[in-house]
């Protein structure tokens, strides 16, 4: 068993990604900061749920709570998976190259190993999205003295996801198949336009909330 296949320690990922390998990356990096956002909208929904001032949104908080974790099960996950798929490529362009066979399967495994290296950063934005729009519910309806937590973890998330964008487009210069570039491209510019526009209502919800007396 490889070490990104154990269960996950932050201890020794951080002393792995310090390390002079190049796996795990920012890639795994990008997917850890989803995970603290989703685990940080979870905080919020639990320190919500229950209590009787925010009786009207429990149902809500509830919700929230329980995709968050899932989410954060999913982006934990992540950080391995892409620190794998960049072995796959890694591996690929290891394939021997002697002769016509050689060149043609060694250039198939590339594209495959490439394709899959953009698709899980990508599987990352996704991901940190959906943690966005739960932060939005947490920080601008949950427990008013963790609005700033909920704050902290949309700030997370939006960094893993612009960082899981960088890995996308780094990844899909060296990929043959145009079409499936530009459907990516197109993908990652509007993960990101939500993002931003999620994350701007959020601080700015969140500094209303601080000014109430």
């Amino acid at each position: 068993m490889d070490a990104m296949s154990q269960p996950f320690n932050l201890s020794t990922f951080l002393d792995d990604l310090a390390s002079g390998e190049p796996t795990p990356g920012g890639g795994s990096a990008a997917a850890l900061a989803g995970a603290l956002g989703a685990a940080l909208a979870a905080m919020v929904a639990n320190l919500t749920v229950g209590r009787k001032r925010y009786v009207d949104v429990d149902a809500q908080m509830q919700a929230v709570l329980g995709e968050a974790e899932m989410l954060r099960s999913r982006l934990t996950a992540l950080v391995a998976e892409d620190a794998q798929a960049y072995e796959q490529v890694r591996a690929a362009y290891r394939l021997p190259k002697e002769n016509a066979d050689d060149l043609a399967a060694r250039a198939a495994a590339i594209e495959a190993a490439m394709q899959g290296a953009s698709l899980t950063p990508l599987e990352t934005m996704r991901a940190c999205t959906a943690v966005l729009r739960l932060a939005e519910q947490a920080a601008t309806l949950g427990n008013i003295n963790a609005a700033t937590d909920g704050a902290v973890g949309a700030l997370l998330a939006r960094a893993g996801l612009a960082g899981a964008a960088l890995n996308v487009r780094v990844n899909l210069g060296g990929i043959a198949d145009r079409a499936f570039a530009a459907a990516s491209e197109q993908e990652v510019a509007g993960l990101l336009a939500e993002a931003d526009a999620i994350t701007n209502r959020i601080l700015a919800a969140v500094e209303a909330r601080l000014a109430q007396p």
